[in-house]
């Protein structure tokens, strides 16, 4: 395996280069946040509010085609044919110049490929652009109580009156809600049909009417995620993605992009780079925990898995390059990188010992408890998309045959 780039794609490096150095300037550079854990939380919210020089930036390179290549420019993206080293290249330059990237989370990585795919040429003029700019922020509205990784039970319901359907019931795990612009749900509107085939895929306004947010406090102290509960929510008639009943169709679509994004390798590269840097800055018994040799053979047991995942995803971009159905394949990379994500913020608990005990926030923990943050979030990435358990039984007997444990 050849892993070095053509002069093409070094040529293609150039060209980035030359474009930060003119549109994202060393004062830019001082005054932009440093890369830390939060982007790994990110990947489970409706994305981020974004300042204005920011969203300026962003226009600038997505006009170049640098940004949301998959979007076509019509709906506000770089519409740039699949090509993952340039992607690579692009995420490379663009981190080590601490420039803006794509906004991640279920908006900007889920909705919005969704409503290119699913959608009307209304709703996609109207909220993919607004999404990938961060200015729209949107919450999942699927599971609810009785109704987690079985799905297809739920009981929220819609009914047609006239212009409007009227929506009843409960979402919970909903995560973001309480600061999200718009929902995306499944909704019932058909209780007489088979479960899977009732379903219609809505886009609802958070700020309709009936709609009633609670806060779930979480281990880490805060409150991500929600419950919430429709009473007589009147939405328009035309509020739904694809057609009535269809719903089930279109979340396929959606679901497909969250594993996308939760699987996205990135995520984890970005947490094992602060666990290097950490590993590099703390001393016991006057010896960096890098140089500790228990903790450089776990650090490489890591890094050989994160390798793999990173060339997995280069494998299964150039399939999709090719027009090549992956299958179930597909499903591997949220399953493999979860694990990788755990493995890393489990080994980085290990590393701060007794300071690990700080809670998340305070001054005396090391990276103010980011590390203690993202390994409760272990939990929460791991189920995103569906249950691991569920992902492995679809792998094991739709994609390797084997037989079903009854």
């Amino acid at each position: 395996m050849n892993l070095s780039y053509s002069k093409e794609y070094e040529g293609f490096r150039e060209e980035v280069r030359q474009f930060l150095s003119e549109n994202w300037t060393d004062a830019d550079r001082a005054s932009a946040p440093e890369a830390d854990l939060q982007t790994v939380r990110g990947a489970m919210g409706g994305g981020v509010r974004t300042d204005e020089r920011a969203t300026e930036f962003r226009k600038q390179a997505i006009a170049r085609g640098y940004m949301y290549r998959s979007i076509p420019r019509q709906y506000g993206g770089g519409e740039q044919p699949p090509d993952p080293l340039k992607a690579t290249i692009i995420a490379e330059e663009f981190k080590q110049s601490k420039a803006p990237f794509e906004i991640m989370g279920q908006g900007p990585s889920m909705l919005a490929p969704t409503l290119v795919e699913k959608g009307t040429e209304e709703q996609r003029q109207k909220y993919v652009e607004s999404t990938l700019l961060g200015h729209t922020m949107w919450c999942q509205g699927y599971s609810e109580p009785g109704a987690g990784s079985d799905l297809a039970s739920l009981r929220t319901s819609a009914v047609l009156e006239g212009d409007e359907w009227v929506i009843n019931g409960q979402k919970i795990w909903t995560s973001n809600a309480q600061e999200a612009d718009m929902m995306f749900a499944l909704i019932r509107t058909e209780p007489d049909k088979p479960k899977h085939d009732g379903i219609t895929y809505f886009l609802i306004d958070m700020k309709t009417p009936g709609i009633d947010v609670r806060p779930l406090r979480q281990m880490t102290g805060e409150a991500d995620f929600n419950e919430v509960f429709f009473e007589n929510v009147r939405v328009p008639k035309d509020s739904i993605v694809g057609e009535r009943g269809n719903g089930w169709k279109v979340s396929r679509s959606t679901l497909k992009h969250e594993r996308a994004l939760i699987g996205n390798a990135s995520l984890a590269r970005r947490t094992f780079d602060g666990l290097i840097a950490m590993a590099q800055i703390i001393e016991v018994g006057g010896r960096r925990m890098i140089d500790d040799p228990v903790i450089r053979d776990r650090v490489c047991s890591i890094e050989a898995d994160l390798l793999a995942a990173e060339y997995n995803g280069f494998r299964l971009l150039t399939m999709g390059a090719k027009n090549e159905d992956p299958g179930v394949a597909g499903m591997v990379p949220k399953l493999h990188s979860t694990n990788v994500v755990y493995r890393v913020t489990q080994l980085a608990m290990d590393i701060l010992g007794d300071h690990g005990l700080f809670a998340p926030g305070e001054a005396r923990a090391p990276d103010m408890g980011g590390f203690s943050t993202a390994y409760m979030w272990y939990w929460g990435m791991a189920l995103g998309g569906g249950a691991p358990n569920i992902q492995r039984n679809i792998i094991g007997e739709r994609g390797l045959g084997l037989p079903r444990n009854v």
